[in-house]
């Protein structure tokens, strides 16, 4: 059996674009890292591993968790985190992401960002020589799902074999949820509306993924399948940034997907409700179901913090 050690050790100097660029083993590390840096943090204990290092975060889109949980953990780590909206950089104003990703090698140790365009947030990982993590694209959200699997380990201890149902849009969070949970050999289950499918190139990435550790992945486009014994069952925002013009038909596309106390009665009875946040109660999720005893969202929040600081400890540590 490989050190988990050796395996964080392997990590340092890699980029972090999304999850099925590392294997099940990486993951299952990086997860283990998260739990013991935060019983480390409960207790008291310092860990400054990036003392001296900084970390550049770059926002093309507002955030709260994301920009909050990136910068507290840099400094509970020794670090800094350094805040750069885009639109005050050169790279908003036509400097090239070649150059862009060159020249932030020379002052950063690490690029947080969080961009519109997933292609574009390659294209710098390509040309930086430091790591880049992917703060949210339009395709990916890994560390979000890191921070999911990190919950569902705290709270149901065994994560293969968990049935994992997202009922919602086929988006960049249900992406990263599927890849990992593939990876923790868990059984997938995502209910969209047709035409809110998820990419069916990913969707062909997983079930491979799936099958290799013992899981599996399942695409439906009935929510009460999604949900009938599920372990969990997760939630996200009809409508993102920059689809507010879409936001009344798919109000209207999004009919009969919202997770409420009937939709939930499926599940097991200690099911888990989860949730990216931000949420709209009333729309994709009831408020008797985010706010009820089956609901661990803010939990799952807090996790983003931990989780990224595994993230960030073994990639620039």
């Amino acid at each position: 059996m490989t050190n988990k050690a050796d395996v964080l050790q392997q990590l340092k100097g890699r980029d972090m674009l999304t999850l099925l660029d590392y294997t099940s083993e990486e993951i299952e590390c990086l997860l283990d890292y998260a739990v013991q840096l935060k019983g480390k943090l409960k207790a008291g204990e310092k860990v400054t591993i990036l003392d001296g290092k900084t970390l550049g975060m770059i926002f093309e889109k507002s955030s709260t968790r994301t920009r909050i949980s990136f910068e507290v953990g840099m400094t509970q780590l020794g670090g800094n985190g350094m805040y750069m909206n885009a639109n005050d950089l050169q790279i908003g104003r036509g400097e090239t992401v070649h150059d862009t990703g060159k020249v932030m090698s020379e002052f950063l140790d690490g690029i947080m960002i969080r961009a519109n365009s997933h292609a574009m947030v390659e294209e710098l990982a390509e040309h930086a020589t430091i790591p880049v993590i992917n703060g949210l694209t339009d395709v990916y959200h890994p560390c979000q799902a890191m921070a999911d699997l990190l919950t569902l380990k705290e709270v149901k201890g065994e994560l293969k074999g968990l049935k994992l149902a997202y009922i919602g849009d086929g988006n960049n969070v249900a992406h990263s949820l599927m890849a990992a949970g593939a990876h923790m050999g868990m059984h997938v289950i995502v209910a969209s509306p047709e035409g809110y499918e998820f990419d069916g190139a990913i969707a062909e990435r997983v079930k491979a993924l799936a099958s290799q550790n013992g899981g599996s992945f399942t695409m439906t486009n009935d929510p009460v399948e999604a949900a009938t014994e599920a372990d969990a069952l997760y939630a996200d925002v009809w409508t993102s940034m920059g689809q507010e013009e879409e936001a009344a038909q798919r109000l209207k596309d999004f009919e009969g997907y919202q997770i409420n106390d009937a939709l939930a009665a499926h599940a097991k009875d200690d099911y888990m409700f989860l949730h990216c946040l931000p949420a709209h109660r009333e729309e994709e999720v009831s408020a008797s179901v985010i706010d009820g005893p089956n609901s661990y969202v803010f939990q799952q929040a807090g996790n983003r913090l931990h989780a990224q600081k595994a993230v960030l400890a073994a990639l620039l540590g």
